[in-house]
């Protein structure tokens, strides 16, 4: 397939530069696949379409403050770092902005020194391993110095970190935000078990190939980056019964339905796990387990909405797309959402 077929047009203002005020009163696209119905709503009415004995599968993943503003001790230029994954004893992989000014043997200053980082290694497509020296935990030095990594699309400045952070992310390694999951509040969450429905989590933490755009033609030969995934038993245990008792797997998010994906048998089964996945789902894609998937709207030419497409009809989300934009919807990270049932 080519890379243009899942391209559209979409007005800039249409990008949402900022969370709104409360996170479930976004709007909500729910989408009938059975009939292509499509229905205008608010992201609490998703309850309405969840059933008792369903099971929705969340991912937990943390957002680390990953991006830093330091300068090169030798000349005071300015660099940007990101980081991408912890490699242990304090080495991470990073991208570097400019890559140029950040060759091996290059220290780079945080904070007026209460960080330092030494690029020890250049790897893959340019990434930079640094080994980083403090004081302290690092954990608090990070939160200190480091800016949530917003999309190069957001250019409005985060008041609060939280909102770039689900109410229920626990475990911290992600590079950016499981963003269908930012809608969630605890009280709809509390309503929706009181409903009978059950809440599974699953960890996938977000990396690079978040921030880089397919560059290939042809969708096939695109790579996915690699990212570290965990299924509890608890949670393998839960989808089980689910599937054996005829209900739906609900999936929030592109993330926890690659990790769903990655981890099952070919019978759809799972077993509790963790590993690595570059799994990349495109239009002939089968799904294995997922029934029915929340999510946000996404860039153009992005593998999001060709998974996305693949759990539908490739023509028909760029039909819902074009609703979308002609209802004047948000888009991206702290846009709106969709529910394809």
């Amino acid at each position: 397939m080519e890379l243009t077929d899942f391209n559209y047009d979409l007005p800039e203002e249409l990008i949402a530069q900022d969370p709104l005020l409360k996170r479930s009163d976004s709007r909500l696209m729910v989408i009938h696949r059975d009939t292509g119905e499509i229905e205008h709503k608010h992201f609490s009415d998703i309850i309405d379409y969840l059933d008792p004995g369903d099971c929705l599968v969340i991912n937990d993943t943390k957002v680390i403050p990953a991006r830093l503003m330091g300068v090169k001790a030798e000349t005071g230029a300015t660099i940007e770092v990101l980081l991408l994954r912890n490699k242990g004893d304090n080495v991470w992989e990073t991208l570097v902005r400019p890559g140029k000014k950040a060759k091996v043997g290059t220290v780079i200053s945080f904070g007026d020194g209460l960080l330092k980082g030494e690029v020890i290694d250049i790897v893959d497509e340019g990434n930079r391993l640094i080994k980083f020296t403090y004081e302290g935990i690092w954990e608090e030095v990070l939160d200190k110095l480091g800016e949530m990594p917003l999309p190069p699309y957001i250019t409005h400045k985060l008041q609060d970190k939280n909102r770039y952070q689900t109410v229920y992310a626990k475990h911290e390694g992600s590079a950016a935000a499981p963003t269908a999951g930012l809608h969630f509040t605890e009280e709809l969450l509390q309503k929706i078990k009181d409903k009978g429905i059950n809440i599974a989590r699953v960890t996938l933490h977000v990396g690079l190939g978040t921030f880089r755009p397919v560059k290939v033609e042809k969708i096939e030969e695109h790579h996915m980056h690699s990212e570290y995934y965990v299924v509890p038993d608890e949670t393998a245990e839960l989808i089980n019964k689910t599937r054996a008792n005829g209900k739906r797997i609900v999936s929030v998010g592109t993330t926890s339905t690659r990790t769903l994906e990655s981890a099952a048998a070919e019978d759809g089964t799972l077993k509790g796990c963790s590993g690595w996945t570059e799994i990349f789902i495109y239009p002939g894609y089968k799904f294995k387990v997922v029934d029915s998937l929340i999510t946000n709207f996404h860039l153009p030419e992005s593998t999001l909405i060709m998974l996305v497409s693949a759990f539908y009809d490739r023509e028909k989300v760029l039909d819902a797309y074009k609703t979308a934009v002609d209802e004047r919807y948000r888009f991206f990270s702290f846009g709106d959402a969709m529910v394809l049932i």
